[in-house]
């Protein structure tokens, strides 16, 4: 199937997994993609309604996150193009990481001296601009992550990755606005800015992955040749044309070609697999303030207590993966997901009890932390790294965008239901990714 950089052959490595260079390196470089998604979303939101900022305005300037959703249209840029003089200094993967990183910070910085009662406009157009260079960085990183170990090392390459994301979510967020509330938002977002040092500093301590082309993928390029070669075309035209196939064209194909109609199937369980935890992630906050938990119980069991529970399922997913291979965790986390979901119906059942709070946020978040380790892993091992950001940005985006798109009703069938059958209809839609992740096991063993 897909080639890699670096032997794919398991080994009963244990927590030792977590002692590896690049995957510690992970910690760093999850903390700087985490740091600036907040800042251009629900800190942003708190920051501009502090200063009185419209609703409406408000609600407009949400739409400068749609730059993660839509990152798919210019990774094949990132994929393919060197960067003048930084490319050849650093690496294709590390040459992108950094402008993308120096990008960020100087916007942050940018908003952290602009006021947005006088100049709302320039605000908006540096918070568009971290968008862009975060959603940027994921590109990149991703795909460094994926190039920079073996598969069975890439479940604790994504919790190491994860666990750096949610503490760079904290700071972003809670710290962001004690800083704020302590002196100002200037001072918060400018703080922000220099803490982007720690992405920076490591992409410039870290080794660029050695990439290696098998030759089916060799062979699939020269006929790309072959029909240049051909063409009519010359000078600027064909050199442009060969650029937008190597670049467009071919990881798109590539992968098509690998995986024939299976293909389409390992599409459909991308699509599903996380469609239950996004189903009902939008409405779990309403519904703890419905049953009657305070505000202090929900950040303190929902989320403080729920993102340690979130990072210890990432580290266990990672040491099973690196124990087990990927295929039976992979359908392991496909039942739990679904599963986990009726603890919340049997919350709804018993009331505002703080046990049942405490056992339903253990179940989900520890699961949840599994699940997103082991699919991150899953999702590097599809990727053929001639092509690993296009391919890898693909993915992640057909990941949460169905998700998302359902999740829009999601308060419509609260509403209808109630919160019993809301949680067993939410548990019935993860039944998809159960299907199908028996028939990929049938038909091509997942991440093998």
């Amino acid at each position: 199937m897909s080639q890699t950089a670096v032997s794919s052959t398991p080994s009963p490595e244990g927590l030792r997994v977590y002692l590896n260079p690049r995957v510690i390196g992970m910690l760093f470089l999850g903390f700087s993609a985490g740091l600036p998604l907040l800042l251009v979303g629900g800190t942003f939101s708190a920051w501009l309604r502090d200063l009185g900022v419209e609703l409406s305005a408000i609600g407009f300037l949400s739409w400068v996150g749609m730059a993660h959703s839509i990152k798919v249209l210019w990774a094949p840029l990132i994929d393919r193009a060197q960067l003048p003089l930084l490319s050849r200094l650093l690496g294709r993967r590390r040459a992108w990481m950094l402008l993308a990183q120096v990008v960020i910070a100087t916007a942050l910085l940018g908003m952290a001296f602009t006021d947005p009662r006088e100049q709302l406009g320039l605000v908006a157009l540096w918070a568009v601009l971290a968008a862009f260079g975060s959603a940027s960085q994921d590109v990149a990183i991703d795909a460094y992550r994926v190039e920079a170990e073996a598969k069975h090392r890439q479940a604790a390459m994504a919790a190491t990755y994860v666990t750096g994301y949610r503490v760079a979510i904290l700071a972003a967020g809670a710290g962001a606005l004690h800083l704020a509330n302590l002196d100002s938002w200037s001072v918060a977002y400018g703080i922000m800015g220099l803490l982007m040092a720690v992405g920076i500093v490591t992409t410039l301590v870290i080794a660029e992955p050695a990439v290696t082309v098998n030759q089916s993928t060799v062979q699939f390029e020269q006929r790309v040749t072959d029909y240049l070669a051909s063409t009519a075309h010359r000078g600027w035209r064909r050199e442009l044309q060969a650029w937008l196939i190597g670049a467009v064209v071919c990881p798109f194909a590539e992968f098509f070609q690998r995986y024939g109609r299976v293909s389409l199937l390992i599409l459909a369980f991308i699509g599903t697999f996380r469609l239950t935890d996004i189903f009902m992630g939008v409405m779990a906050n309403p519904f703890y303030l419905d049953l009657g938990f305070s505000k202090a119980q929900i950040a303190n069991i929902a989320a403080a207590f729920g993102l340690g529970m979130t990072l210890l399922g990432a580290v266990v997913g990672g040491l099973l993966v690196a124990r087990f291979g990927i295929a039976r965790i992979l359908l392991l986390t496909a039942f739990m997901a679904p599963a986990t979901n009726l603890a919340f119906a049997w919350l709804a059942f018993i009331g505002p009890e703080t046990y049942g709070l405490v056992l339903a946020i253990v179940a989900d978040n520890v699961s949840g932390g599994l699940a997103i380790s082991v699919f991150i892993a899953y999702l590097s091992s599809l990727t053929n790294t001639a092509y690993t950001a296009t391919q890898y940005a693909l993915f992640s985006s057909l990941m949460t965008l169905p998700g998302q798109l359902l999740a829009g009703f999601t308060g419509v069938l609260a509403e209808l239901v109630g919160w019993v059958p809301f949680f067993f209809i939410t548990a019935a839609t993860g039944l998809p990714a159960i299907i199908l992740a028996f028939v990929l096991l049938r038909v091509a063993r997942p991440g093998e």
